[in-house]
């Protein structure tokens, strides 16, 4: 924490033994990171919104024929069976 009078650190704080230079030198550093951090978050978003997504999954999980088992869709989507647990859970109450 600095004191508000000089914009020195406090005695309490770990820059208490920093000169006004080094002061202006660490805040350099941080807006540089702050900026850089940011053009990093850019680059990100445009590498993501660009990406290949089946190139990646096969760069990921090997190459895959998705029209064969095991990864294949299932015959049916779940319905018929969610409907049969239904009726069963019906007839009980």
């Amino acid at each position: 924490m600095t004191s508000k009078s000089h914009n020195l650190p406090s005695e309490n704080s770990s820059l208490a033994g920093w000169t006004l230079e080094q002061i202006a030198q660490g805040k350099l550093w941080v807006k540089a990171w702050k900026e850089a951090g940011e053009a990093m978050e850019r680059l990100r978003r445009r590498e993501l919104r660009q990406l290949d997504v089946e190139r990646t999954i096969a760069l990921l999980c090997g190459p895959a024929d998705y029209r064969v088992p095991p990864r294949a869709p299932k015959p049916t989507s779940g319905l018929i069976e969610q409907q049969r647990w239904f009726m069963k859970a019906a007839r009980r109450d």
